[in-house]
């Protein structure tokens, strides 16, 4: 599921998810209207247009080398814990929906500004004063993530080939996804879905970076990124222990994008959140209920 937020007179929410969860979502906001705001939920597969033949990421998913890569992985060098292919091998890399945010003009095409919101965030304040950020002729608006030598360049990418080298900085400063400004009417200008298309091509053999869409959206908007304030966006729930409680009180969005269990690290820090996510957990997945984190 993805979300995104569009201004209007009052807040519309755009809500894609698959057919899945299509009428459990549709369900779960009859049930739970979000004030005044309005809802639109849509399934992924209704999206005609995203095919094989349009989407390289979609074709080389169709791949035999893919296949191989993901359902074969069976060898025992390859599957061990410390293997450092495994976390590759997720299958979240194979949903559409983690593509698609490279396919916002054409999802929204009426839109002229669009903001991203992804599905394991928690909007904490009012984010109206997003509209008013100007992105000087940026399309993307995001909070930068190079406090940590790790998060830069060279930590997603594979400079040893020289399609990067010759074309990124080593250097440049990481940002995030999972809540981003996106300004549509400067993306259709400088074509980016294009762009992005010209470096998964690229990328069929996974030399350039391994999977995922922060590698590819790192290089898609390159040099076209304004850095928003922190405050804005506070990630690392889930596995940097380091993240204050009062970072976590003052941000407009936190962002559980680790891989610990969301009680073991948000249970002390952000209580008030787990009562409606495990609402929204047993409404989806009423068969595994019983074995979720228990309700508060």
């Amino acid at each position: 599921m993805e979300m995104h937020i569009i201004k209007r007179i009052s807040n519309v929410f755009h809500l894609v998810t698959d057919k899945l969860n299509f009428g459990a979502m549709n369900m779960w906001f009859l049930l739970n209207p979000p004030g005044d705001a309005a809802i639109h939920v849509e399934n992924v597969d209704d999206f005609k247009w995203l095919n094989s033949s349009y989407c390289p990421v979609l074709k080389q998913l169709e791949s035999a080398a893919m296949k191989e890569y993901y359902f074969k992985a069976d060898r025992q060098k390859t599957l061990s814990a410390g293997s450092p292919n495994l976390e590759y091998r997720n299958p979240k890399y194979l949903s559409m929906l983690n593509h698609l945010r490279f396919y916002l003009p054409k999802v929204y095409p009426k839109l002229n500004k669009i903001l991203f919101l992804d599905d394991d965030i928690v909007v904490q304040r009012d984010l109206t004063g997003l509209w008013e950020v100007d992105l000087n002729g940026n399309v993307n608006g995001a909070v930068e993530t190079c406090g940590e030598s790790f998060h830069r360049f060279d930590k997603y990418l594979n400079f040893s080939n020289p399609n990067i080298a010759q074309n990124f900085d080593p250097n440049a400063c990481g940002w995030a996804y999972g809540m981003n400004m996106f300004d549509l009417e400067e993306w259709k200008k400088k074509d980016i879905t294009r762009i992005y298309h010209r470096w998964q091509t690229m990328n069929e053999n996974r030399l350039l970076w391994k999977l995922g869409t922060l590698p590819p959206g790192l290089m898609t908007f390159y040099k076209l990124t304004h850095p928003l304030d922190k405050s804005w966006h506070v990630l690392g729930l889930g596995y940097n222990p380091t993240v204050e409680h009062s970072e976590i009180d003052s941000a407009a969005v936190i962002h559980y994008n680790g891989h610990e269990t969301l009680a073991r690290d948000c249970d002390d820090k952000v209580p008030a959140l787990l009562d409606k996510v495990h609402q929204l957990r047993a409404f989806l997945c009423p068969r595994v209920q019983d074995q979720s984190i228990d309700s508060r």
